[in-house]
């Protein structure tokens, strides 16, 4: 069974495009947005030499582990906090997933028989 991660990327609202674009050209299938209002203040602001807008978007994308690091990589290039989108992203490890087809479970169409992947 294959194992997997779960990236969450946040960035500032109307950039997930670009996330889900990078995170697709290195072998990501799909993601879940959500909309959200970050809470930084001024001294993390500073800190990062970046203004923080209020509004956020976090991309959720579940990922085989083996791909992850390249996923992590394409997202930072594209959003990162030295872009516009001002993204930060971290992975998750995954310890059972439902209702994600491979190659092999493509054979058998059974929803009821649906395997459970455990890591």
């Amino acid at each position: 069974m294959m194992d997997y991660e779960l990236i969450i990327c946040i960035v500032n609202t109307g950039f997930t495009d670009v996330v889900m674009t990078a995170a697709k050209e290195h072998g990501a299938r799909g993601g879940t947005v959500l909309h959200g209002r970050g809470t930084a203040n001024k001294e993390a602001e500073e800190f990062f030499s970046i203004t923080v807008q209020p509004d956020k978007e976090m991309v959720m994308i579940l990922v085989p582990s083996d791909i992850k690091n390249d996923v992590l990589h394409a997202i930072y290039q594209a959003a990162g906090l030295k872009t516009v989108g001002q993204g930060i992203a971290f992975a998750m490890p995954v310890t059972n997933v439902v209702g994600i087809s491979s190659p092999k479970n493509n054979e058998n169409s059974d929803a009821s028989k649906a395997p459970v992947n455990k890591v």
